[in-house]
Formats: structure tokens, C-alpha cells, sequence
């Protein structure tokens, strides 16, 4: 399905990376939020799991955010189709947990915005999902 979006080239861009990632290393739930529709999917393609609804999703970023003592996504590629609301990213994210033990995966993220907010994500993991 095609949704309305609202953002050009540069505010897809600022909506995954500045805004959504940015929130999402500063554990900043309510700003990781904002970003998703209420009915939103978040879909993890490598281990088969999505979590359906706004309320599914907090779920899952409170326990990612509970489970790492630092998060940072970092050198992004990403490639834009504005025309038709979507943006995919390549990146690689570092995980550092309480006991400084780190864990690097190498992720594509595709997004499909309605509006000026993600209606779908889908991620594909380089390793175990950490998004459960």
C-alpha cells in the first residue's frame, strides 16, 4: 500500500537518522516514539518477528534500551525514494553492555513513511536480533 508522505528528500533523511537514531542513542523513548505511527510495524526480516502497534513497539525499545548500558549507530549510507515516501539505511550500530563487553552488527534498515512519521520499518540484522 502507498501512503501520503509529507517529507522531501532532506526530511526523510532527518526523520531516520537526526531524529529517529539520534533518539533511539540518547534512550529517548518518547522522542524514539514520535516517530512511528500508532499502528505502525516494526519488522526484524532476519529472525521473523514484528511488533504491531505503537504500544509493541515501546515494548521492545524499553527492553533494547534496559538491556545495553550505551547504544551508538553510526556511518549511515542511506538511498531515498521521495517520491513515494521511503528511505533505506545502512549503518553499523555498537552495543556496549554493563560489563563493557560490545557487540557490533552491521544493519539495513528500510522505512516506509505515512505522513511524516514510519507506518512500516524493516530490519535486516547482521547478527542475533537484540530487538526482541
Amino acid at each position: 500500500m502507498q501512503y501520503p508522505c509529507f517529507l522531501d528528500r532532506a526530511g526523510l533523511v532527518d526523520l531516520a537518522i537526526h531524529r529517529y537514531f539520534a533518539a533511539v542513542d540518547r534512550k529517548d523513548l518518547a522522542a524514539t516514539l514520535a516517530c512511528f505511527h500508532e499502528e505502525a510495524l516494526f519488522t526484524i526480516q532476519t529472525s521473523f518477528t514484528t511488533h504491531a502497534g505503537k504500544a509493541a513497539i515501546e515494548r521492545m525499545f524499553v527492553d533494547f534500551f534496559g538491556a545495553w548500558e550505551t547504544i551508538v549507530h553510526k556511518d549511515f549510507v542511506t538511498t531515498v525514494d521521495a517520491a513515494h515516501g521511503r528511505i533505506a539505511a545502512s549503518f553499523e550500530a555498537v552495543l556496549t553492555a554493563a560489563d563493557g563487553s560490545v557487540t557490533r552488527l552491521f544493519n539495513t534498515n528500510f522505512w516506509r513513511i505515512r505522513g511524516e512519521r514510519f507506518q512500516e520499518v524493516h530490519v535486516y540484522m547482521s547478527g542475533a536480533n537484540v530487538l526482541v
